[in-house]
């Protein structure tokens, strides 16, 4: 009986044994999972596919001249943020725009004047005051109208003394083919009297004096400034210019003819800015016309428009 008695209490010793102390095999499975768990709290699968995909996704490279390029597209000029005065002798406050702006503006300019390279004044005249009293009477009508008119004019008044003279009633019949003409007749006859009375005879070269004649405002003196005496003090806006500078993506959508002016001297080179006005016109009146070229082709077919035509009302072909 003790025999068995001892027996038992060893079995059962054993099977304590056995609860308390988990085999080798058993401990490794419990080592592995716990490992396992670590493993997979240190590297999830998003942050894996992470890591590999910046491993091996390439370095971007940018393209210089697509960094800089200005986002037209179909879209107009954005309004500047910033204005300053750029020239001292200019009294006027630019617009500040990107270096893309003024490399663009320079392409625009080099194939202006390789398509038109003898855009010049087209009102004819053979000094300063003639000019003078041409772009004046210019105003609401053609050059070519005007070119009509003004033969005869100039064979009958010389000089600015001879305008200041005579009467405004002696000057109509001249002009008369002219919308406006009794008007006209007048600021003519006025401004030439001012010529003599306060500048000596001479036609004044500054954009303030200019502007103290009668029937001469900005646009006009800066035809007579920049044709007469090669100064440049601004950019003639006239019809064709206001309309191309929109097509052509130089201003914002609403501008004023103010506002354009100071858009296109900010983008172009100073001394380009009375040829530009001419280069403008002449590709206005030439291929891009208020409403397509006299084929009734759109105008979008000259290689200017299809180059800088982004912002072109006319259907695109």
């Amino acid at each position: 009986m003790s025999t068995k008695k001892a027996s038992s209490q060893a079995n059962e010793n054993a099977r304590l044994k056995a609860i308390k102390k988990p085999s080798s095999e058993a401990s490794s499975k419990v080592s592995s999972k716990v490992s396992s768990k670590v493993n997979m709290n240190e590297t999830s699968p998003s942050r894996s596919k992470a890591q590999q995909s910046s491993s091996t996704k390439p370095a971007r490279v940018i393209n210089p001249k697509q960094s800089r390029s200005p986002k037209h597209a179909s879209k107009t000029m954005p309004k500047a943020k910033r204005v300053k005065q750029m020239y001292d002798d200019v009294p006027m406050q630019l617009p500040v725009l990107s270096a893309a702006y003024t490399a663009r503006a320079a392409e625009l300019l080099a194939t202006l004047r390789e398509h038109y390279p003898n855009a010049h004044c087209e009102l004819d005249h053979s000094s300063s005051h003639e000019l003078l009293i041409a772009t004046i009477l210019s105003a609401q009508t053609t050059d070519v109208n005007v070119n009509k008119a003004t033969p005869a004019l100039f064979e009958r008044f010389h000089t600015p003394l001879d305008y200041a003279n005579a009467t405004p009633e002696e000057i109509e019949p001249y002009v008369k083919s002219l919308g406006f003409f009794r008007n006209k007749a007048r600021a003519v006859h006025e401004a030439m009297k001012a010529v003599c009375e306060q500048f000596g005879g001479e036609v004044p070269k500054t954009m303030d004096e200019l502007l103290t004649l009668r029937g001469v405002a900005r646009k006009t003196a800066n035809v007579v400034l920049g044709n007469a005496f090669s100064v440049n003090v601004g950019v003639v806006v006239d019809t064709h210019v206001e309309r191309l500078s929109g097509r052509l993506g130089l201003r914002p959508k609403d501008a004023t003819v103010q506002q354009i002016e100071k858009y296109l001297m900010a983008q172009f080179p100073r001394d380009s800015w009375c040829d530009l006005s001419h280069l403008l016109i002449f590709h206005g009146r030439r291929a891009c016309k208020a409403s397509g070229n006299a084929k009734n082709k759109p105008c979008a077919e000259h290689a200017i428009c299809k180059r800088f035509g982004e912002c072109c009302e006319l259907k695109r072909v």
